[in-house]
Formats: C-alpha cells, structure tokens, sequence
C-alpha cells in the first residue's frame, strides 16, 4: 500500500449491509468504493453463461487468466465492475449468481488473480473496500479493518428486502436456507475463508439504519 494511500476494510457474512455501509463510508471519506464481491460475481456469471463446470478448478483458473474484470468510475465515485468491456453491475445481482459465486471463490488460481487485481486498485488510490477476506489477506496492513456483523434472521430480512426492491421474487424460507448454506461455506472454505482479523474492530449492525452504523465507524476513524 503507498504511503499517498489508505485502505480501509470491511469484512463479515452476506447480508450484514457491509457493502451498503462500505459504499456510504467510503462517500463520506470522499474516496473509492471498491466492491470486491463483485469481481467474483462476474466471472460466475461468465462461468454461468458459458456453462463452464463449478466444479472443474483448472477450468475455473483457466477461465479468469483469460477475462479482464475491471471497473469504470461513476459519477458519485462508486466503481461499477465491468466484464470483459461489458457493465455487469446489474447482471451479476441475480439469485443464482449469488448462490454459485462460492465455486468461484474457494478456487486457488481464481483468488490469486483476484487478489493481485484488488492490490493494484489499493495501490493506486485511497479505499474502502469489502469482502470476506480483505483485512485478513487481501490488504494485511489497511489503516482501519472492521467486521461487520449481524443477527441471521435480520440478514436474512435485509436481503430479502433488498431482492424484492430490485423487483425479485423470492421464497424467505428459501433465502434463509440459502443464507446458513453461505455462511457455512464461507466460514469452513479451505481458500480465504471468512474469519475475523485479530486488529479488526468488531461493529454489530443489528438494529441499526446504514446511516447509523457509518456513524459508528466515523467514531472510530481518524484519517
């Protein structure tokens, strides 16, 4: 990371409004959103449309080597990710991407890519960035590292409110299978699990409003 540059991370499960925080905090600082969710939705996606095998990781590998996902800046400083030239950022939002990006995420050759990919950004510029690995791997020596966290059945309201705003249909009881099936995948995956860096600050966001979570990191914040 360059001394002209800070990194801040924010890491924790699906659903606990870590990518909705980092992206207000990051506004709030005046810097870049860097959503690293996003790289991984977007190869599965691709992965998904050229109906490559999950399961198969050298042709996982394979593909990324030959994908370029990067992102072009907007207006208001968010980062949307684009694939291979082409703007994903909403295609990559769907349910089965989101219940397929775990393939993606536990293979070797995919994160080390991905990683490389997310440093150069970090080089480059002052972020906020999250994801399930950034403080513990990703960017080891951020300024701030923060583990956002919540209650699972308020995670599962939020997503399921979030699908249904972006116009979705979508079973509760399913999303919350799907939501524990994540969380057990995310946890115990042999490649950058999830798991809370020893110098992160814990932020449990259980009953608080984006904008009332920020303002706790704001708190803590002194950059």
């Amino acid at each position: 990371m360059s001394n002209n540059h800070f990194v801040i991370t924010l890491d924790g499960p699906a659903g606990a409004g870590k990518s909705t925080v980092a992206k207000s905090l990051a506004k709030r600082l005046g810097v870049t959103y860097l959503d690293t969710g996003a790289m991984y939705r977007a190869l599965t996606l691709k992965a998904l449309r050229l109906k490559v095998d999950l399961t198969d990781e050298e042709a996982l590998a394979n593909l990324t080597r030959n994908t370029k996902i990067a992102f072009k800046e907007e207006k208001d400083g968010t980062l949307n990710v684009t694939l291979d030239g082409e703007d994903v950022s909403v295609a990559i939002r769907t349910q089965e991407v989101t219940n397929s990006t775990h393939y993606i995420a536990k293979v070797p050759g995919v994160r080390t890519l991905m990683v490389s990919w997310q440093r150069a950004i970090g080089s480059s510029r002052s972020i906020v960035t999250d994801g399930r690995d950034q403080g513990t791997v990703v960017f080891t020596d951020a300024i701030y590292k923060f583990y956002i966290d919540a209650d699972v059945e308020e995670r599962v309201q939020r997503r399921y409110k979030e699908l249904v705003a972006a116009g979705k249909s979508v079973d509760l009881d399913q999303l919350r299978t799907d939501m524990k099936d994540r969380d057990q995948k995310d946890f115990n995956r042999a490649v950058g699990p999830l798991k809370k860096a020893p110098d992160a600050i814990t932020v449990d966001s259980s009953g608080l409003t984006v904008e009332g979570t920020v303002d706790k990191l704001m708190k803590l914040i002194h950059v």
